[in-house]
Order: structure tokens, then sequence, then C-alpha cells
């Protein structure tokens, strides 16, 4: 999977706004400080998930931007769809529709395999989730067992 820098600015933008008490508003300029990005990319970034009813904004002095819902009601697979589309996908083709065939066509369950696993990642962890570090225990252990393997290769995929 590879994320684009947009995806990952408004993920980290949305645990920051998880972390912001109900009600409040952040400006675009506080949050773009808060996690070092860029502010005219956030505003893009904001737009978007305002559109898709992540975010709710209010205009003027004190205006500023809030979760449209609460934290743990918005995974991070909401906001990656919101941003970048469907999670995993293979040239734009339904994984129905691929030309495999012979010794390539069990690639389709490869694919489906990875798309699960994606989903049981990022359907599966809120905001709330995140921005407190009690991530859900599937995930905290793949990412345990991950990072183990990884200090025994001596690098990083």
């Amino acid at each position: 999977m590879r994320m684009s820098a947009k995806a990952e600015y408004a993920v980290r933008a949305m645990v920051q706004l998880a972390t912001v008490d109900d009600g409040v508003l952040v400006t675009t300029d506080d949050l773009a400080k808060a996690q070092g990005i860029p502010p005219q990319f956030l505003v893009d970034i904001l737009t978007a998930l305002r559109n898709d009813r992540l975010v709710r904004s209010h205009r003027g002095r004190d205006g500023g931007y809030a979760l449209a819902r609460p934290a743990a009601e918005i995974s991070i697979a909401d906001v990656l769809r919101c941003i970048d589309g469907p999670l995993a996908s293979v040239r734009d083709i339904g994984l129905g529709d691929l030309p495999y065939s012979g010794p390539t066509a069990a690639l389709t369950d490869v694919w489906r395999a990875l798309r699960a696993s994606m989903r049981s990642v990022l359907e599966e962890t809120n905001l709330a989730e995140v921005a407190s570090g009690s991530l859900p225990k599937h995930v905290a252990t793949m990412a345990r067992d991950y990072k183990s393997q990884e200090e025994q290769r001596g690098h990083s995929d």
C-alpha cells in the first residue's frame, strides 16, 4: 500500500481534531502548526473532509473545524477513502474482473487477502483509539510482531 502525503496529512489532522473537546473549533493555522502540515495543503484536505461529512466547519473570527461525529465513530479507513479512494485496488479494476488465468489465477485471492488484511486494521481502528494510544488488540499485536521482525532483519521495508 502506498499512502499519499495528502492522505497521511488528513489522518494526522483528524487524529489531532480527535484530541479536542466537543464543541471546540480549531483553526486551520493551529491545526497546521500542531501537525507540521503546510496550511494551504491543509485547506484542500479539510474541504474534502467537510464534503465527505467527516468534519464540520464554522466561518468567521471564532471559526474553525471540528469532527462531524465522535472520534470513536470515524475509522482510519473513512479518512483514507475520502482522500485517496478505495483502500486497495489493482489498476482500478474490480477483483472479479482481473484478467488472470493459468498460473496467475490465484493472484486474485492474494489481492483479496491483502484487502482483508488492510480492512482489519484500517476499518477497525478509529480516531479515538489512535489519539489515546490504545489501539485495538489485534492491531497492536500486528505492529509489535512487525517491529520484532524488522529488528531481526536489521532494517525496515
